[in-house]
């Protein structure tokens, strides 16, 4: 304490003698003023108009205009894109619709002022050189996901359904142009330049889109996900190649004039791949591993990137080629252009490209499309890109020997233009190919065509009467106990499972476990997806076998973790489903408890339960928001561990508030039936001389008559507590202890919650 006092005064000594130095050196300045016509504010008014003035100019410094931009962008853009995951379409989806939504399609148009401030004319340009920075981190990481063994393996099949679904659309994209170029080709652009761009923006496919949504599906590990991956990764190579050469066709002006331009764009890509590839090769084997990756060996990366984008532009076939060319030479090892994807996907997915949906959202006038017959045109491009691109997939698919369900799913997810789409159509407005109504048609056809993709896979599954899951159908025709544990983290899962192994241990056969990890498709990318799984399960794996105990493992990436969890459950009619206690992001925390927050501060799934009305059912749950969906979802009994370092199960207390408790002793007999638990009873309200639960203890006295005791007390000792391995409780006994805050819950060792019913959908 006198060392704090001393530091202290030092402290208060040092800022007032020179706090005091400073104010007579300004002092003594002011007498320096005289004869320089240094003006003052007359008085107190004109101050604060001063103030003001200066604030009006800091708002609108052009860095403080790009910093609001971006909040707003980004804060728009993740709402939209919620949106979107929460009704089963890609996150893009909303992405795109963001950046519509906040250009002159409707803030401009409702909000003109608004607008006007926030989005400037002049300020396009900073907004442009960004997204083009976003855009070129996002080619360099489409590039790595390509993964060349792959393409290899299955190149026969894929190279003829994904070569005839470029030629077809390209084909008849060319037919339209014939049709729409007097009518919406700009001033002296050559039919040429118009008929390409509108065959390549006909023939794109989004390779990333593509990858996630066959991801969540859970169809990745499937033939026809194999396929399909193969086939958009082709794809996006032959597209990518093509809008180069259709590029510098563009700029030279004719076929004959870009052909310099094309032998130096192979010259390059020969370089690319006979010298500098091998060079990155020989760099990636000698730092294979994140720990030896030092900052100079990322540089060296990072420098091919960008030489390789600024080569491109140079020669004229633009810098994301570039940049997607740079991706595909990266080293061959998995892992280590997982480590390059990880440096970059978060600051160009969630910072920078969401810049460039809303640069081409303030390029797209909905407006302009003022009269039926210009809507009529947009429905024909529409019509033209579904049937270029999924029929001539989906007939090419079977042509090469797929079923109709699998060749019309082929068709449906060739079909995702998503964000490649735009990137070619905003390369078209930049080079004046396109005017602003051609371009806001066809960002349409991109929205309409990406978001089709769900609902028609769901519809061919419903037309040809897919079965259910075989892993599911299995799952529920099992006539044993069993469990299906959920965990995020995988340390979490080895608790659960050492949790269910107490529960189902000397059951051998007639119990099954399984142990399910779900990821959101956001977080994953196609290049680390088996590496992810591997890491995921590999602790709970091992757990497993020092436990001996036989685990059937289940992964999948979906839109919606909190629903498929449910959704598993309750397809494989399992008896109990274990889950974490998940955690709140301010829960403990000083603004948690400052602002009295337990759950998120916008929480999008409270607001819409709001909205249906659902939100009373679980307004007093002592549980965050993800937990509560669970319980309200989950037509099987649900086990909520709040684990607090649970080793073992040897001693358990069970504690009785209410006769519906009594479906808890059936854990108990398992718990002494299969791990030798010791188990105390707590009559807490004298409900035990209930005849049912009586009998229930007594039947567990004659099989294990020294494993279960009962206590009939209200108060519960802090000792007796700390003595216990575990408590269970029921759910609606849990709430009610917290809601009266009884503080013996501090004290209570690791608890396992558990809700009884099973059919309501309610716990």
């Amino acid at each position: 304490m006198k060392r704090f006092r001393n530091v202290f005064l030092i402290y208060a000594l040092t800022i007032g003698c020179f706090s005091a130095l400073m104010y007579w050196i300004v002092l003594s300045g002011r007498k320096l003023e005289v004869g320089r016509n240094v003006s003052f504010p007359a008085n107190q008014t004109s101050q604060w108009m001063e103030f003001l003035d200066t604030l009006s100019q800091n708002l609108a410094h052009p860095l403080a205009l790009l910093l609001a931009q971006i909040i707003t962008i980004i804060i728009v853009a993740r709402i939209l894109g919620w949106v979107c995951k929460k009704i089963g379409q890609p996150t893009v989806i909303g992405e795109i619709a963001a950046g519509i939504l906040l250009g002159p399609s409707f803030v401009g148009l409702y909000f003109p002022e608004f607008s006007a401030t926030l989005f400037p004319i002049q300020s396009f340009g900073n907004l442009q050189f960004l997204s083009q920075i976003g855009l070129i981190l996002f080619m360099f990481m489409v590039g790595m996901e390509l993964d060349f063994k792959t393409l290899k393996n299955k190149a026969f099949d894929a190279f003829i359904i994904s070569q005839t679904s470029i030629i077809v659309p390209f084909a008849l994209g060319m037919g339209l142009a014939y049709f729409i170029y007097l009518s919406f080709a700009p001033k002296g652009v050559q039919f040429l330049s118009f008929g390409l761009f509108i065959g390549i923006a006909m023939s794109i496919t989004a390779f990333p889109v593509l990858a996630r949504i066959v991801q969540e599906r859970g169809i990745h590990k499937t033939r026809l996900g194999a396929i399909v991956i193969t086939c958009a990764a082709v794809d996006d190579i032959t597209a990518w190649s093509l809008l180069a050469a259709v590029i510098a066709i563009t700029k030279a002006g004719s076929f004959e004039s870009s052909v310099y331009i094309i032998l130096l764009a192979v010259g390059y890509v020969l370089l690319m791949f006979n010298v500098v590839k091998p060079f990155l090769k020989r760099v990636g084997d000698l730092y294979p591993s994140r720990e030896n990756m030092s900052k100079p060996i990322v540089a060296i990366f990072f420098l091919t990137l960008i030489i390789s984008s600024y080569a491109t532009e140079v020669i004229g076939i633009h810098a994301l080629f570039g940049a997607f060319m740079a991706g595909t030479i990266m080293p061959d090892n998995m892992k280590f252009r997982n480590i390059l994807i990880e440096k970059i996907e978060d600051i160009a997915l969630v910072l920078l490209l969401p810049l460039f949906f809303v640069y081409t959202g303030l390029r797209t006038e909905i407006g302009l499309l003022n009269a039926p017959f210009l809507w009529k045109i947009t429905g024909l491009i529409i019509l033209v890109a579904v049937t270029g691109k999924f029929i001539g997939s989906a007939l090419a698919a079977k042509f090469v020997g797929q079923n109709w369900r699998d060749s019309l799913s082929i068709g449906a997810l060739m079909n995702t233009r998503g964000l490649m789409e735009l990137v070619v159509l905003n390369i078209g407005y930049d080079l004046g190919v396109l005017n602003p109504q051609i371009f806001t048609m066809m960002v349409i056809m991109a929205l309409v065509t990406t978001f089709m993709t769900g609902p028609a896979l769901d519809l061919i599954n419903r037309f040809f009467r897919k079965e259910p899951s075989l892993a599911f159908k299995e799952i529920s025709q099992i006539s044993k106990y069993k469990v299906l544990i959920s965990f995020a983290n995988p340390e979490k899962g080895k608790v659960l499972l050492r949790l269910a192994n107490n529960l189902v241990r000397k059951m051998n056969s007639n119990a099954a476990v399984t142990v399910m990890h779900l990821s959101p498709n956001n977080e994953l990318n196609q290049v680390n997806i088996d590496e992810y799984e591997h890491d995921s399960f590999a602790p709970v794996i091992e757990e497993s076998k020092i436990l001996n105990q036989k685990i059937t493992t289940l992964f999948k990436v979906t839109n919606d973790v909190l629903s498929e969890i449910t959704d598993i459950a309750n397809k494989g009619d399992y008896d109990l489903l274990l889950v974490g206690l998940g955690q709140s992001i301010f829960e403990g925390s000083l603004l948690g408890r400052i602002l009295g927050f337990t759950t998120r501060i916008i929480d999008p799934d409270r607001l819409i339960n709001t909205v249906t009305g659902k939100e009373k059912l679980f307004e007093r749950s002592p549980f965050e928001e993800s937990t509560r969906m669970i319980l309200a979802r989950s037509e099987v009994p649900v086990g909520i561990l709040l684990d607090k370092n649970l080793v073992k199960t040897d001693r358990v207390f069970i504690p009785v508030f209410d006769v519906k408790d009594a479906f808890l002793i059936s854990y108990a007999q398992k718990l002494i039936s299969n791990s030798g638990a010791q188990v105390t009873i707590l009559d807490a309200n004298g409900q035990v001389n209930n005849s049912e639960i009586k009998e229930l203890i007594r039947v567990i006295e004659q099989n294990a008559p020294n494993h279960i005791s009962l206590m009939k007390q209200t108060e519960i000792g802090k000792d007796i507590l700390q003595q216990q391995d575990l408590m269970i409780i029921s759910l609606e006994s849990w709430k009610r202890l917290i809601e009266k805050q009884t503080i013996w819950l501090a004290n209570t060792p690791s608890v396992l919650i558990i809700s009884e019913n099973r059919s309501s959908g309610q716990a």
